[in-house]
C-alpha cells in the first residue's frame, strides 16, 4: 500500500515499518492477532476490512451468507487487504416480531459502534432481508468509514400446480382464496412447499429487493450487484468483487458522505418510483438521508413520482419477477430507460466504483422488453407510490396506487374502526359489523409506538362473507405499513400516529373518510368543532414499555414522515473515534 494515506488500523497496530514500535498497546493488540493466529505479514500495513454478516439459522433471506462472507473474504486478499467477519444482529422478516422493523435502528447503532470501536478501515455490509439494508446504510454513513453493500439476492421463483408464484404476493392472494373457501387444506399444505425454494429475499419487487435496488441507486453497491438470484454463480463473482473494491475505497478514502449526497437520494427516489417499489423505502430512505444531514421529504418522493415512469413489470405492480428482471438487464438497463426522461438521474455524481453514476447504465442493453420497458411504453405513466395529505393525516401517508383498484382510487365511505390489529382479527369476519363493499376499514395503534415498531398490518383483510361474493378489495387506512409484496387500495404511515394522538385516534366507526389520489387527499368529513370534542376527551394510551430497548426506542422514535430514527442518532456523525492506546 505504498503511497496509500494512512490507515486507521495503524493506530492499533503501529506502524508496519517498526514492528516493535506503537508502545505497550499496540504490542498487547499484535500479541492478541498471533494468539488468533494472524502472522504480522497478513495484516500489518494493510487495510482492515470489516465483513458486517447477519446470518443466522432463522433468517431465510440470508442463509447463504457465511458462503457468501468468504467470496467477499476472498475479494479482500486479492486487493491486498485484510478480511475480517462479524456477526451482526439478524433482523428476520418473517419470523422476528412484533416487527423487525423495531430493531432496525439497534441494527443501525451496532453497526455504527462495531465500526468505531474496532481496528478497521472499511466495511462490506452483507444483506438483504427488508430492515437489514437501510439499517446497514444508516450505521455505516454515521461511523463514516469506506463501505459498500452486497445484497444478498432474490430467491428463486415460485412454482405450483404449473402457475410461477410470488413469495407475499401469492400467499396473500392463496390465503384469501382459503378464506373464500375456494382451496382446501391440501393445496394450502403443498403451498408451503412452492411458495419460497431457496435462499434469498423475495423475488417480487417488495422491500428487499426495493432497498437493495436502492443502495445499487445510491452507488452504494456495484454496478447490477442487486438483482443477482442469491444462487446464481454471478452472485459469489459480485461479493468477491465487492471485497476487493472496498480495499480501493480505503486507500482512495471514498466515505458514504461523498457518495450519498442529496442527487444520490434524488436518484434512489426516482429508482425505486420507476420500480414500483415498495413503500417502506420512503421511510427508510428519509432516515438514512438524515444520518448524513440530506434534505429528503415525503413531498420529494410525490413530486418524483409525478414525472417519473414506472418501467418494471414485476409484481405486486407486474407480472414479472426479479430473475426474470435479473436476465432482461437488471436494474443497469432499467436506469439507461429512465435516463431518457428529461431530468430523472444525475449521471455526473461520483459512486463507490470510484466512477460517475452514469458508468452504471451507459453500455446496459434491455434483453426483454416486456419487463423492463422503455419511457414511451410504460407499465405506468408516473412513479407506483403518492403522498397523501388531509386532516386525517397532516404529517402524510402513503399508497402504492398502482396496486390498488383504480376504482377506489377516489371514494367516500363510512368508516369501520378497529383499535388493534387483534381486534381485527378477531372481529373481521363479524357480520354485525355490517362491512359492505363501500365501507372504510380503519386500524389504529399500529404505528412507531402503536405497533410498537409500526408492524406490517396495512394490508387488512377483507371480511370472508365478502371474499366469497366477489369483493377483493376495500379502502383501508391505518399507521401501520405494509409489506412491499402486498397489493389494494391501503393508505398507510398515517402521520402523526394514533399513539400520539394523531387524527387517526379521533376516528368513529360511522364517519365518511374520503380518498382522492389524484388530489393527493385524505380526509375525515367531520367538523372541525366535533373534532376538538373528541380531542378534549382522548386519552393517550398508557406506556407498552417500562424498561430496557423497548423503553429507549419509545422515547426517541420519531414519526413515519421522518423516517423513525432516533432523534439522538438522526444526523452527521460527529462522535469522536476511540483512542486505541
Amino acid at each position: 500500500m505504498t503511497g496509500s494515506p494512512p490507515l486507521r488500523s495503524t493506530a492499533w497496530f503501529g506502524d508496519s515499518a517498526d514492528p516493535t514500535g506503537g508502545g505497550l498497546r499496540a504490542f498487547s493488540h499484535r500479541s492478541r492477532m498471533r494468539q488468533l493466529g494472524y502472522l504480522p505479514e497478513e495484516h500489518l500495513g494493510k487495510p482492515v476490512i470489516a465483513v458486517l454478516n447477519p446470518w443466522s439459522d432463522i433468517n431465510p433471506c440470508h442463509m447463504h451468507l457465511r458462503e457468501r462472507a468468504d467470496q467477499v473474504k476472498r475479494g479482500v486478499w486479492q486487493a491486498g487487504g485484510f478480511p475480517l467477519e462479524f456477526p451482526v444482529s439478524t433482523l428476520s422478516e418473517t419470523f422476528q416480531k412484533p416487527t423487525p422493523m423495531l430493531y432496525r435502528n439497534l441494527l443501525a447503532m451496532e453497526t455504527e459502534e462495531l465500526l468505531r470501536s474496532y481496528p478497521v478501515d472499511g466495511a462490506v455490509l452483507m444483506g438483504g432481508c427488508d430492515k437489514t439494508v437501510p439499517a446497514l446504510l444508516m450505521g455505516a454513513a454515521s461511523a463514516g468509514l469506506p463501505a459498500l453493500v452486497v445484497p444478498s439476492g432474490p430467491m428463486l421463483r415460485g412454482h405450483h400446480r404449473g402457475r410461477t408464484l410470488g413469495s407475499g404476493t401469492d400467499l396473500w392472494g392463496y390465503w384469501d382464496e382459503y378464506r373464500a373457501g375456494r382451496i382446501g387444506e391440501c393445496e394450502m399444505a403443498q403451498l408451503e412447499g412452492s411458495l419460497a425454494r431457496s435462499p434469498g429475499h423475495c423475488m417480487t419487487m417488495g422491500t428487499a429487493s426495493t432497498m437493495t435496488a436502492a443502495a445499487e441507486a445510491l452507488g452504494m453497491a456495484l454496478p447490477g450487484a442487486s438483482s443477482i438470484p442469491a444462487v446464481d454463480s454471478g452472485h459469489q463473482r459480485m461479493a468477491a468483487a465487492a471485497g476487493a473494491r472496498v480495499v480501493e475505497m480505503v486507500c482512495e478514502q471514498l466515505t458514504p458522505d461523498q457518495i450519498m449526497t442529496r442527487e444520490a437520494f434524488e436518484d434512489a427516489a426516482a429508482t425505486v418510483l420507476a420500480l414500483g417499489g415498495s413503500t417502506n423505502a420512503l421511510i427508510h430512505l428519509v432516515a438514512m438521508a438524515g444520518r448524513l444531514g440530506v434534505p429528503l421529504s415525503l413531498d420529494d418522493f410525490d413530486a418524483i413520482g409525478r414525472r417519473v415512469p414506472v418501467l418494471a413489470d414485476v409484481r405486486p405492480v407486474g407480472s414479472a419477477l426479479m430473475e426474470d428482471f435479473h436476465y432482461a438487464g437488471g436494474l443497469p438497463a432499467l436506469l439507461r430507460q429512465l435516463a431518457e426522461v428529461p431530468g430523472a438521474l444525475h449521471p455526473d455524481r461520483p459512486t463507490a466504483t470510484g466512477k460517475p453514476f452514469g458508468s452504471y447504465y451507459a453500455e446496459a442493453e434491455t434483453h426483454d422488453p416486456k419487463v423492463i420497458r422503455t419511457a414511451r411504453d410504460p407499465v405506468a405513466g408516473e412513479g407506483g407510490v403518492a403522498v397523501l395529505r388531509g386532516n386525517l393525516a397532516p404529517g402524510g401517508a402513503v399508497v402504492k396506487h398502482l396496486a390498488a383498484s383504480p376504482a377506489l382510487l377516489t371514494h367516500t365511505g363510512p368508516a369501520v374502526v378497529f383499535d388493534s390489529y387483534q381486534e381485527l382479527r378477531r372481529d373481521i369476519d363479524d357480520p354485525s359489523l355490517g362491512i359492505t363493499e363501500d365501507s372504510v376499514l380503519v386500524l389504529r395503534g399500529a404505528g412507531p409506538l402503536g405497533g410498537p415498531g409500526m408492524p406490517e398490518y396495512g394490508m387488512l383483510p377483507i371480511p370472508a362473507y365478502l371474499l366469497e361474493r366477489g369483493v377483493q378489495d376495500l379502502v383501508r387506512i391505518s399507521d401501520a405499513r405494509m409489506s412491499g409484496t402486498s397489493y389494494g387500495t391501503c393508505v398507510l404511515h398515517i402521520a402523526p400516529e394514533s399513539q400520539v394522538g394523531g387524527p387517526l385516534a379521533l376516528v368513529r366507526s360511522g364517519d365518511p373518510i374520503t380518498l382522492d389520489v389524484p388530489r393527493r387527499l385524505l380526509r375525515l368529513d367531520v367538523s372541525d368543532e366535533e373534532l376538538a370534542r373528541r380531542r378534549a376527551a382522548w386519552q393517550p394510551p398508557e406506556p407498552r414499555f417500562r424498561r430496557g430497548y423497548g423503553a429507549l426506542y419509545a422515547e426517541h422514535v420519531s414519526q413515519a414522515d421522518q423516517g423513525c430514527d432516533f432523534d439522538f442518532l438522526a444526523g452527521p456523525g460527529t462522535d469522536p473515534m476511540p483512542d486505541p492506546s
